[in-house]
């Protein structure tokens, strides 16, 4: 049961309140990773496209070690997504 609860408060969704309108975000490590892949895809694209001018090479060589850092971020999400530190009440530790 104790599970569960923890589990509900993770996924409980992200408002944000813009005016009269509400942005909720549910599943919030899964729409990280979602906006982390399209960085990461502009990144190589515009890259790709820098490779095409001459002058501008050592520019797509930054967006390509940027993309791929990023690379690296995305199973850093995905772990985050499913690990939780939670924090014991004090009552609980000293028995």
């Amino acid at each position: 049961m104790e599970n569960e609860t923890a589990r509900e408060s993770i996924d409980t969704p992200l408002t944000i309140k813009i005016g009269r309108e509400e942005l909720v975000i549910r599943r919030r490590y899964e729409v990280l990773s979602i906006i982390n892949d399209f960085l990461i895809g502009t990144e190589f694209l515009v890259g790709s496209a820098l490779f095409l001018f001459p002058a501008k090479e050592a520019a797509g060589v930054w967006m390509f070690i940027i993309g791929s850092f990023q690379l690296l971020i995305r199973p850093t999400i995905r772990l985050a997504g499913s690990i939780h530190l939670k924090r014991i009440p004090q009552s609980r530790w000293e028995s």
